[in-house]
Order: C-alpha cells, then structure tokens, then sequence
C-alpha cells in the first residue's frame, strides 16, 4: 500500500507570487521526508525538482463565542519545492483575466462600463462618446457601502 504524500496545493496570495519564481506550495503528509516530496512531485508533474524546503505549521486554539469554548486547529506540514527553469506546473497557473462588463447605449452613445469589487461595492464609469474626441466625459458613480 502506497501512502499519500502530497494532500493538497496551497494557493495562496503568498505562494502564488513564489510560483513567478519557479516555487509551488504543497500540503503535504506529517511523515513525509524531502526525498518523497520530490520524488512524488517529480513522478506526478513530469518536472525537475531542485530543491524542497519543509515547515511545520502548528496548529491553533481559537475560540469559539457562540458555545463559549475553545478548540484546536490541526498541524500542517508545508513544502515548497523548486522547479527547473522554465517548468510549470498546471495547478498553479493563474486563470485568465474576464474582460469588463460593457452596455452600450443608443440614445446619446454612452458607454457604461461595470466593475465590481467584493469589498466596495459596484464602480460604474459612464464615458460619453461623440464625434469630437475633446468633448469627450468621463464620470465615476461609487455605489455601496
């Protein structure tokens, strides 16, 4: 019986600005050793691993208000291992960036671009379109909190 080694990928704000670097995070079993790590992600990614750095993550008491107790977070065991130049690994990959909403009106050609932000709320730009390129206005409408 073969042990799983790799659990998960980490994706992270952290640890997707290392993969510009060439270094991939991993959740990775509490007994796993370095030689493993590499050998598992070497054989399941076809990449050449250079090196692997290991952290262990101690788990956390947190409170919990609503039963008045507190309880344990488990241990997590890190790794982050470095590819060759100008290998990849395909979990990592960032997705493609989706083009902004855009609503063209016909009465008066405006055009109404939507942008929504999770923590401010919907930006709305109205930018007015004529023949005259001087003339043109720009108009920024802030809706939420």
């Amino acid at each position: 019986m073969m042990d799983i080694v790799l659990e998960r990928p980490i994706i992270t704000e952290k640890s997707m600005k290392l993969t510009k670097d060439g270094r991939y995070t991993f959740a990775v079993a509490s007994h796993a050793s370095k030689s493993q790590i590499a050998k598992v992600v070497a054989d399941k990614f076809q990449v050449k691993v250079l090196s692997v750095r290991v952290i262990n993550i101690k788990g956390k008491t947190k409170a919990q208000r609503q039963f008045r107790g507190v309880f344990q977070t488990s241990n997590i065991k890190k790794a982050i291992v470095q590819l060759g130049k100008d290998q990849k690994i395909g979990l990592f990959e960032e997705e493609v960036k989706k083009e902004e909403p855009t609503v063209t009106t016909v009465e008066g050609g405006q055009i109404i671009k939507q942008k929504k932000s999770l923590l401010h709320g919907t930006k709305v730009k109205v930018e007015k379109i004529t023949d005259v390129p001087a003339q043109t206005t720009q108009r920024k409408v802030i809706t939420g909190k």
